[in-house]
Protein backbone atom coordinates (compact mmCIF):
# COMPACT_ATOMS: atom_id res chain seq x y z
CA UNK A 1 0.00 0.00 0.00
CA UNK A 2 1.26 3.47 -0.93
CA UNK A 3 -0.75 5.39 1.64
CA UNK A 4 -0.22 4.98 5.38
CA UNK A 5 -3.47 5.34 7.34
CA UNK A 6 -3.57 5.44 11.12
CA UNK A 7 -6.70 5.58 13.26
CA UNK A 8 -6.02 7.55 16.43
CA UNK A 9 -9.40 7.27 18.16
CA UNK A 10 -12.93 5.96 17.70
CA UNK A 11 -16.30 7.07 19.01
CA UNK A 12 -18.97 4.59 18.01
CA UNK A 13 -18.49 4.02 14.29
CA UNK A 14 -16.72 7.37 13.84
CA UNK A 15 -12.93 7.47 13.51
CA UNK A 16 -10.29 10.17 13.63
CA UNK A 17 -6.81 9.62 12.29
CA UNK A 18 -4.33 10.64 9.63
CA UNK A 19 -3.34 9.68 6.09
CA UNK A 20 0.39 10.02 5.56
CA UNK A 21 1.46 11.05 2.07
CA UNK A 22 4.77 12.20 0.66
CA UNK A 23 3.35 15.73 0.50
CA UNK A 24 2.06 15.87 4.05
CA UNK A 25 -0.46 14.39 6.45
CA UNK A 26 -4.22 14.56 5.93
CA UNK A 27 -6.16 14.79 9.19
CA UNK A 28 -9.38 12.77 9.16
CA UNK A 29 -12.29 13.25 9.04
CA UNK A 30 -11.19 15.52 6.18
CA UNK A 31 -13.00 17.86 3.81
CA UNK A 32 -11.40 18.43 0.42
CA UNK A 33 -12.17 21.76 -1.30
CA UNK A 34 -12.86 21.24 -4.99
CA UNK A 35 -10.33 22.78 -7.39
CA UNK A 36 -12.08 21.67 -10.59
CA UNK A 37 -9.84 23.36 -13.16
CA UNK A 38 -6.67 23.70 -11.05
CA UNK A 39 -8.25 26.41 -8.92
CA UNK A 40 -10.66 26.68 -6.03
CA UNK A 41 -12.79 29.42 -7.53
CA UNK A 42 -12.36 32.88 -5.94
CA UNK A 43 -9.52 31.63 -3.68
CA UNK A 44 -5.72 31.73 -3.73
CA UNK A 45 -4.12 28.39 -2.80
CA UNK A 46 -2.46 30.08 0.16
CA UNK A 47 -5.88 31.23 1.36
CA UNK A 48 -7.31 27.73 1.02
CA UNK A 49 -4.48 26.43 3.17
CA UNK A 50 -5.25 29.12 5.78
CA UNK A 51 -8.78 27.76 6.13
CA UNK A 52 -7.27 24.52 7.44
CA UNK A 53 -7.47 22.35 4.32
CA UNK A 54 -4.87 19.57 4.08
CA UNK A 55 -5.81 18.32 0.59
CA UNK A 56 -7.53 19.55 -2.59
CA UNK A 57 -9.50 17.74 -5.28
CA UNK A 58 -8.79 18.20 -8.99
CA UNK A 59 -10.99 17.16 -11.89
CA UNK A 60 -9.64 14.77 -14.53
CA UNK A 61 -12.33 15.51 -17.11
CA UNK A 62 -11.93 19.29 -17.04
CA UNK A 63 -8.13 19.24 -16.87
CA UNK A 64 -7.75 16.76 -19.73
CA UNK A 65 -9.80 19.11 -21.94
CA UNK A 66 -8.22 22.35 -20.76
CA UNK A 67 -5.28 22.96 -20.44
CA UNK A 68 -4.52 19.28 -21.18
CA UNK A 69 -2.78 16.69 -19.01
CA UNK A 70 0.33 16.59 -21.20
CA UNK A 71 0.75 20.36 -20.88
CA UNK A 72 0.35 20.19 -17.10
CA UNK A 73 3.01 17.45 -17.01
CA UNK A 74 5.42 19.52 -19.11
CA UNK A 75 4.92 22.43 -16.70
CA UNK A 76 5.93 20.36 -13.69
CA UNK A 77 2.68 18.66 -12.67
CA UNK A 78 -0.52 19.88 -11.11
CA UNK A 79 0.98 20.85 -7.75
CA UNK A 80 3.50 23.23 -9.28
CA UNK A 81 1.07 24.41 -11.95
CA UNK A 82 -1.52 25.61 -9.40
CA UNK A 83 0.94 26.44 -6.60
CA UNK A 84 -0.53 23.96 -4.14
CA UNK A 85 2.16 22.02 -2.30
CA UNK A 86 -0.03 19.69 -0.26
CA UNK A 87 -1.68 16.44 -1.38
CA UNK A 88 -4.10 16.40 -4.33
CA UNK A 89 -6.78 13.81 -5.10
CA UNK A 90 -8.07 13.63 -8.66
CA UNK A 91 -11.39 12.07 -9.58
CA UNK A 92 -11.44 9.71 -12.54
CA UNK A 93 -13.59 11.79 -14.88
CA UNK A 94 -16.31 9.16 -14.90
CA UNK A 95 -18.97 11.20 -13.12
CA UNK A 96 -18.58 14.21 -15.42
CA UNK A 97 -18.60 12.05 -18.56
CA UNK A 98 -21.73 10.21 -17.41
CA UNK A 99 -23.51 13.53 -16.87
CA UNK A 100 -23.04 14.45 -20.55
CA UNK A 101 -26.00 12.18 -21.50
CA UNK A 102 -26.52 12.64 -25.25
CA UNK A 103 -22.88 13.64 -25.77
CA UNK A 104 -21.44 10.24 -24.83
CA UNK A 105 -21.50 6.56 -25.79
CA UNK A 106 -20.82 3.87 -23.20
CA UNK A 107 -19.19 0.54 -24.10
CA UNK A 108 -17.20 -2.13 -22.28
CA UNK A 109 -14.04 -0.38 -23.45
CA UNK A 110 -14.94 2.96 -21.88
CA UNK A 111 -16.82 6.12 -22.80
CA UNK A 112 -16.59 8.11 -26.01
CA UNK A 113 -17.80 11.65 -25.59
CA UNK A 114 -17.91 15.10 -27.12
CA UNK A 115 -16.27 17.96 -25.23
CA UNK A 116 -18.73 20.44 -23.74
CA UNK A 117 -16.20 23.15 -24.67
CA UNK A 118 -15.71 22.71 -28.41
CA UNK A 119 -17.40 19.46 -29.41
CA UNK A 120 -14.09 17.62 -30.01
CA UNK A 121 -14.26 13.83 -29.60
CA UNK A 122 -12.45 12.00 -26.79
CA UNK A 123 -12.24 8.56 -25.19
CA UNK A 124 -11.98 7.83 -21.47
CA UNK A 125 -11.26 4.30 -20.32
CA UNK A 126 -9.75 2.87 -17.15
CA UNK A 127 -6.34 2.88 -18.84
CA UNK A 128 -6.54 6.45 -20.20
CA UNK A 129 -7.92 7.79 -16.91
CA UNK A 130 -4.96 6.26 -15.04
CA UNK A 131 -2.56 7.80 -17.57
CA UNK A 132 -4.14 11.26 -17.35
CA UNK A 133 -4.03 11.18 -13.56
CA UNK A 134 -0.38 10.03 -13.74
CA UNK A 135 0.47 13.00 -15.95
CA UNK A 136 -1.29 15.35 -13.54
CA UNK A 137 0.83 13.89 -10.73
CA UNK A 138 -2.00 13.49 -8.22
CA UNK A 139 -1.21 11.83 -4.91
CA UNK A 140 -4.52 9.95 -4.70
CA UNK A 141 -5.92 8.54 -7.94
CA UNK A 142 -9.51 7.36 -8.33
CA UNK A 143 -10.44 4.23 -10.27
CA UNK A 144 -12.57 4.80 -13.37
CA UNK A 145 -16.24 3.97 -12.81
CA UNK A 146 -19.76 4.60 -14.01
CA UNK A 147 -22.20 6.44 -11.75
CA UNK A 148 -25.87 6.19 -12.80
CA UNK A 149 -28.25 8.87 -11.56
CA UNK A 150 -30.92 7.86 -9.06
CA UNK A 151 -33.64 6.80 -9.13
CA UNK A 152 -32.84 3.90 -11.47
CA UNK A 153 -34.19 0.36 -11.69
CA UNK A 154 -32.32 -2.46 -9.98
CA UNK A 155 -31.25 -4.07 -13.24
CA UNK A 156 -29.61 -0.87 -14.48
CA UNK A 157 -27.84 -0.36 -11.13
CA UNK A 158 -26.56 -3.96 -11.05
CA UNK A 159 -25.30 -3.79 -14.63
CA UNK A 160 -23.54 -0.48 -13.97
CA UNK A 161 -21.97 -1.71 -10.73
CA UNK A 162 -20.56 -4.85 -12.35
CA UNK A 163 -19.15 -2.83 -15.23
CA UNK A 164 -17.50 -0.52 -12.69
CA UNK A 165 -15.97 -3.53 -10.92
CA UNK A 166 -14.48 -4.77 -14.20
CA UNK A 167 -13.16 -1.26 -14.78
CA UNK A 168 -11.79 -1.24 -11.21
CA UNK A 169 -9.62 -4.27 -12.02
CA UNK A 170 -8.42 -2.63 -15.22
CA UNK A 171 -7.68 0.57 -13.30
CA UNK A 172 -5.64 -1.43 -10.76
CA UNK A 173 -3.70 -3.16 -13.54
CA UNK A 174 -3.03 0.10 -15.40
CA UNK A 175 -2.04 1.98 -12.24
CA UNK A 176 0.74 -0.51 -11.57
CA UNK A 177 3.32 0.08 -8.86
CA UNK A 178 3.74 3.81 -8.16
CA UNK A 179 5.47 4.41 -4.81
CA UNK A 180 4.22 7.61 -3.19
CA UNK A 181 0.92 7.53 -5.09
CA UNK A 182 -2.28 5.80 -3.99
CA UNK A 183 -5.25 4.31 -5.85
CA UNK A 184 -8.80 4.27 -4.42
CA UNK A 185 -11.54 1.90 -5.58
CA UNK A 186 -15.16 3.06 -5.71
CA UNK A 187 -18.07 1.08 -4.31
CA UNK A 188 -21.29 1.26 -6.32
CA UNK A 189 -24.70 -0.38 -6.03
CA UNK A 190 -27.19 2.46 -5.63
CA UNK A 191 -29.52 1.98 -2.67
CA UNK A 192 -29.38 -1.82 -2.86
CA UNK A 193 -27.62 -3.36 0.16
CA UNK A 194 -26.80 -6.66 -1.52
CA UNK A 195 -25.34 -4.92 -4.58
CA UNK A 196 -23.25 -2.69 -2.30
CA UNK A 197 -21.91 -5.83 -0.60
CA UNK A 198 -21.14 -7.48 -3.94
CA UNK A 199 -19.27 -4.35 -5.02
CA UNK A 200 -17.33 -4.13 -1.76
CA UNK A 201 -16.28 -7.78 -1.98
CA UNK A 202 -15.06 -7.28 -5.54
CA UNK A 203 -13.01 -4.23 -4.54
CA UNK A 204 -11.51 -5.98 -1.52
CA UNK A 205 -10.50 -8.86 -3.79
CA UNK A 206 -8.66 -6.44 -6.10
CA UNK A 207 -7.04 -4.50 -3.28
CA UNK A 208 -6.81 -0.70 -3.03
CA UNK A 209 -5.10 1.89 -0.85
CA UNK A 210 -8.48 3.40 0.05
CA UNK A 211 -12.13 2.92 -0.75
CA UNK A 212 -14.75 5.42 -1.86
CA UNK A 213 -18.52 5.18 -1.56
CA UNK A 214 -19.86 6.38 -4.90
CA UNK A 215 -23.28 6.72 -6.45
CA UNK A 216 -24.81 8.85 -3.67
CA UNK A 217 -25.81 12.52 -3.55
CA UNK A 218 -27.24 11.99 -7.04
CA UNK A 219 -30.87 12.73 -6.28
CA UNK A 220 -31.82 10.16 -3.63
CA UNK A 221 -32.22 12.52 -0.63
CA UNK A 222 -30.57 12.49 2.77
CA UNK A 223 -32.76 9.81 4.37
CA UNK A 224 -32.00 7.34 1.59
CA UNK A 225 -28.31 8.26 1.63
CA UNK A 226 -28.07 7.67 5.38
CA UNK A 227 -29.89 4.36 4.86
CA UNK A 228 -27.02 3.26 2.60
CA UNK A 229 -24.39 4.62 4.98
CA UNK A 230 -25.91 2.62 7.83
CA UNK A 231 -24.25 -0.43 6.27
CA UNK A 232 -21.98 0.50 3.30
CA UNK A 233 -18.89 1.81 5.19
CA UNK A 234 -18.69 -1.34 7.33
CA UNK A 235 -18.49 -3.44 4.17
CA UNK A 236 -15.14 -1.81 3.36
CA UNK A 237 -11.80 -2.58 5.05
CA UNK A 238 -11.62 -1.08 8.53
CA UNK A 239 -7.92 -0.24 8.23
CA UNK A 240 -8.28 1.82 5.03
CA UNK A 241 -9.72 5.34 4.55
CA UNK A 242 -13.35 5.62 3.44
CA UNK A 243 -14.30 8.48 1.15
CA UNK A 244 -17.90 9.58 0.47
CA UNK A 245 -17.79 11.26 -2.92
CA UNK A 246 -19.56 14.56 -3.62
CA UNK A 247 -21.02 15.12 -0.14
CA UNK A 248 -22.21 17.57 0.93
CA UNK A 249 -24.15 19.85 3.23
CA UNK A 250 -22.85 20.21 6.81
CA UNK A 251 -25.58 18.00 8.28
CA UNK A 252 -24.84 15.37 5.61
CA UNK A 253 -21.20 15.35 6.66
CA UNK A 254 -21.90 15.12 10.39
CA UNK A 255 -24.25 12.18 9.82
CA UNK A 256 -21.76 10.44 7.54
CA UNK A 257 -18.89 10.85 10.03
CA UNK A 258 -21.08 9.25 12.69
CA UNK A 259 -21.50 6.31 10.29
CA UNK A 260 -17.76 5.77 9.76
CA UNK A 261 -16.77 7.96 6.79
CA UNK A 262 -13.33 9.63 6.78
CA UNK A 263 -13.14 11.86 3.69
CA UNK A 264 -15.47 14.23 1.82
CA UNK A 265 -15.53 16.65 -1.09
CA UNK A 266 -18.20 19.00 -2.41
CA UNK A 267 -18.47 22.13 -4.55
CA UNK A 268 -21.15 23.52 -2.22
CA UNK A 269 -19.07 25.87 -0.03
CA UNK A 270 -17.37 27.55 -2.99
CA UNK A 271 -20.43 27.52 -5.27
CA UNK A 272 -22.61 28.94 -2.49
CA UNK A 273 -20.03 31.65 -1.85
CA UNK A 274 -20.39 32.84 -5.43
CA UNK A 275 -24.17 33.04 -5.16
CA UNK A 276 -24.41 34.94 -1.87
CA UNK A 277 -25.07 32.01 0.46
CA UNK A 278 -23.06 31.57 3.64
CA UNK A 279 -22.93 28.39 5.72
CA UNK A 280 -22.86 29.14 9.44
CA UNK A 281 -23.37 27.48 12.81
CA UNK A 282 -26.99 28.60 12.58
CA UNK A 283 -27.50 27.17 9.12
CA UNK A 284 -27.41 28.81 5.68
CA UNK A 285 -27.73 32.59 5.40
CA UNK A 286 -28.68 34.35 2.15
CA UNK A 287 -26.72 37.62 2.05
CA UNK A 288 -28.74 38.83 -0.93
CA UNK A 289 -31.79 39.35 1.30
CA UNK A 290 -32.70 42.96 2.12
CA UNK A 291 -32.79 42.19 5.86
CA UNK A 292 -28.98 42.54 5.90
CA UNK A 293 -28.64 45.91 4.14
CA UNK A 294 -28.44 48.05 7.33
CA UNK A 295 -26.92 45.37 9.58
CA UNK A 296 -23.54 46.45 10.96
CA UNK A 297 -22.98 43.12 12.76
CA UNK A 298 -20.62 40.45 11.42
CA UNK A 299 -21.95 37.42 9.62
CA UNK A 300 -20.89 35.26 12.59
CA UNK A 301 -19.50 36.95 15.71
CA UNK A 302 -17.67 33.75 16.73
CA UNK A 303 -15.99 33.15 13.38
CA UNK A 304 -12.36 34.18 12.80
CA UNK A 305 -12.39 34.23 8.98
CA UNK A 306 -11.61 37.51 7.16
CA UNK A 307 -15.24 38.00 6.12
CA UNK A 308 -16.41 37.91 9.73
CA UNK A 309 -13.44 39.75 11.28
CA UNK A 310 -13.38 42.74 8.97
CA UNK A 311 -16.74 43.21 7.26
CA UNK A 312 -20.36 43.74 8.21
CA UNK A 313 -23.42 41.95 6.91
CA UNK A 314 -24.41 45.24 5.27
CA UNK A 315 -21.14 45.34 3.31
CA UNK A 316 -21.38 41.69 2.29
CA UNK A 317 -24.97 42.31 1.16
CA UNK A 318 -23.85 45.32 -0.87
CA UNK A 319 -20.98 43.64 -2.71
CA UNK A 320 -23.03 40.52 -3.43
CA UNK A 321 -25.93 42.54 -4.82
CA UNK A 322 -23.49 44.67 -6.84
CA UNK A 323 -21.79 41.54 -8.25
CA UNK A 324 -18.41 42.68 -6.98
CA UNK A 325 -15.72 40.02 -7.07
CA UNK A 326 -14.80 40.59 -3.43
CA UNK A 327 -18.22 39.27 -2.43
CA UNK A 328 -17.44 35.84 -3.91
CA UNK A 329 -13.97 35.91 -2.39
CA UNK A 330 -15.12 36.73 1.14
CA UNK A 331 -18.07 34.33 1.26
CA UNK A 332 -16.09 31.47 -0.29
CA UNK A 333 -13.35 32.00 2.28
CA UNK A 334 -15.95 32.05 5.06
CA UNK A 335 -17.67 28.88 3.84
CA UNK A 336 -14.44 26.92 3.48
CA UNK A 337 -13.31 28.17 6.90
CA UNK A 338 -16.61 27.00 8.41
CA UNK A 339 -16.35 23.56 6.79
CA UNK A 340 -12.78 23.09 8.05
CA UNK A 341 -13.79 24.31 11.51
CA UNK A 342 -16.59 21.73 11.51
CA UNK A 343 -14.14 18.96 10.60
CA UNK A 344 -11.70 20.06 13.31
CA UNK A 345 -14.53 20.08 15.85
CA UNK A 346 -15.52 16.54 14.95
CA UNK A 347 -11.91 15.32 15.08
CA UNK A 348 -11.58 16.75 18.60
CA UNK A 349 -14.93 15.33 19.68
CA UNK A 350 -14.08 11.83 18.44
CA UNK A 351 -10.73 12.01 20.22
CA UNK A 352 -12.47 12.80 23.53
CA UNK A 353 -15.41 10.44 23.04
CA UNK A 354 -17.94 13.28 22.86
CA UNK A 355 -19.14 13.12 19.24
CA UNK A 356 -22.80 12.46 20.19
CA UNK A 357 -22.79 15.61 22.32
CA UNK A 358 -21.06 17.58 19.55
CA UNK A 359 -23.65 16.42 17.01
CA UNK A 360 -26.55 17.25 19.33
CA UNK A 361 -25.20 20.78 19.88
CA UNK A 362 -24.61 21.16 16.13
CA UNK A 363 -28.22 20.27 15.29
CA UNK A 364 -29.64 22.37 18.15
CA UNK A 365 -27.83 25.52 17.05
CA UNK A 366 -28.86 25.05 13.43
CA UNK A 367 -32.48 24.63 14.56
CA UNK A 368 -32.37 28.08 16.19
CA UNK A 369 -31.91 29.70 12.78
CA UNK A 370 -30.11 32.92 11.92
CA UNK A 371 -29.92 35.85 14.32
CA UNK A 372 -32.87 38.22 14.34
CA UNK A 373 -32.72 41.34 12.13
CA UNK A 374 -31.67 44.51 13.91
CA UNK A 375 -34.46 46.83 15.08
CA UNK A 376 -35.87 48.89 12.27
CA UNK A 377 -34.37 46.70 9.57
CA UNK A 378 -36.43 46.12 6.43
CA UNK A 379 -37.84 42.67 5.74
Amino acid sequence: MSLAFEIHARDGRARTGSLRTTRGDIRTPAFMPVGTAATVKAMRPESVRETGADILLGNTYHLMLRPGAERVARLGGLHRFMNWHGPILTDSGGFQVMSLASLRKLTEEGVRFASHIDGSRHMLSPESSMEIQRLLGSDIVMAFDECPALPADRGRIAESMRLSMRWAQRSRDAFGDRPGHALFGIQQGGLEQDLRLESAEALRGIGFDGYAIGGLAVGEGQEAMFGVLDHAPDMLPDDRPRYLMGVGKPDDIVGAVQRGVDMFDCVLPSRSGRTGQAWTRRGPVNLRNARHRDDSRPLDADCTCPACRGYSRAYLHHVIRADEIIGSMLLTWHNLHYYQELMAGMRAAIATGTLPEFAAAFHAQRAEGDIEPITGDSA
